[in-house]
């Protein structure tokens, strides 16, 4: 029996989270690319959030490039500051964030490629409770969700993309970065009652794509309906949607309108303004998010790092929505 005076046991101490470079003692164009400039994950203990490249993009159905879109965000978020007024956090102060470096993925296989997202992130889970991952194609939100569910079962899944990624097929494939979410749905991967596209516009191949796509579990505020509604109208309905659900993000840069990312695959005009899509991602910092990505980068295409400056604050909102609070 433990003697009555025995002090009581202190309660464990966790490290304080190791942030970024700072920018007023290194240059900010000085040493390595890690996004935000955030320590590498092998030189954490663990990580609340590992950011990981994905440069794959054999799924693409028109401007391949986007292979190299995690080396450009990365770049790109060497302007990144440590606090974020707009949410009111430190995110790096208050969890754990490092950089996972990038995944080794197959260039010439897509199946292979797949599986070698989905194992690695299985493998990431076991270092970081959360991944934001950069793409690559958005092909690889498959695999990830399929990571995904692997922990919380069906996930609610807010799509922000110009188009609905709910075809079938292209010349006969049926994974691509145009039907990710086609196979998620069948796969049983997603809440069929929580889940939603946001930012869609421009030609559908028909009307049966719209009534495919509501049969695959999903909800749509177009881009028109921001411009005619708003966006607190479209963030009160996305949250009466996907309210108390686990939560996975994905945002397919080209969701943004071409004058805010013109680095990007398949771009469509009439998209949302940067200011529009980090609004509504702030909205959502009270919900479960259980990982995101950010995909369709495409470096060749864009002009003054305007696509890779938006893809890194749409990243940074990811991870301080996905902060603790009080």
């Amino acid at each position: 029996m433990q003697p009555t005076d025995a002090p009581e046991p202190k309660p464990q101490e966790h490290p304080r989270p190791i942030g970024p470079v700072d920018a007023s003692r290194v240059p900010r164009f000085a040493g390595i690319a890690t996004f935000a400039r955030l320590p590498r994950l092998e030189d954490v203990e663990h990580a609340d959030i590992a950011v990981v490249g994905v440069p794959f993009d054999s799924g693409v159905s028109y401007r391949p490039g986007a292979r190299f879109g995690p080396a450009h965000v990365r770049e790109a978020s060497r302007l990144l500051r440590p606090f974020n007024p707009a949410q009111g956090v430190e995110p790096f102060a208050v969890q754990q964030v490092a950089d996972a470096g990038d995944l080794a993925v197959n260039p010439f296989s897509i199946d292979e490629a797949v599986a070698d997202v989905e194992a690695g992130a299985r493998a990431l889970a076991e270092q970081a409770d959360r991944l934001v991952v950069i793409g690559g194609d958005h092909t690889i939100a498959l695999p990830l969700l399929r990571a995904v569910t692997a922990q919380h079962g069906p996930v609610a899944v807010l799509h922000f993309d110009a188009h609905l990624d709910t075809w079938d097929t292209y010349f006969g494939a049926p994974i691509t970065h145009g039907t990710p979410f086609r196979r998620a749905s069948e796969e049983g991967l997603i809440d069929l009652t929580a889940s939603m596209h946001v930012g869609t516009r421009g030609p559908l191949y028909g009307v049966v794509d719209l009534s495919d796509d509501a049969r695959l579990g999903f909800a749509i505020v177009t881009s028109e309906d921001i411009e005619e509604r708003g966006v607190e109208a479209a963030i009160e309905r996305i949250r009466a949607r996907v309210d108390g659900k686990p939560l996975y993000i994905s945002i397919d840069i080209d969701v943004l309108d071409p004058a805010h990312a013109p680095g990007t695959g398949t771009p469509e005009a009439g998209g949302l303004t940067s200011r529009e899509l980090l609004r509504i991602i702030r909205a959502l910092a009270d919900q479960r998010i259980v990982g995101a990505d950010v995909v369709e980068v495409a470096p060749a295409y864009d002009h003054a790092q305007l696509t890779a400056v938006a893809a890194s604050h749409v990243a940074y909102e990811l991870i301080s929505a996905m902060a603790p609070r009080g």
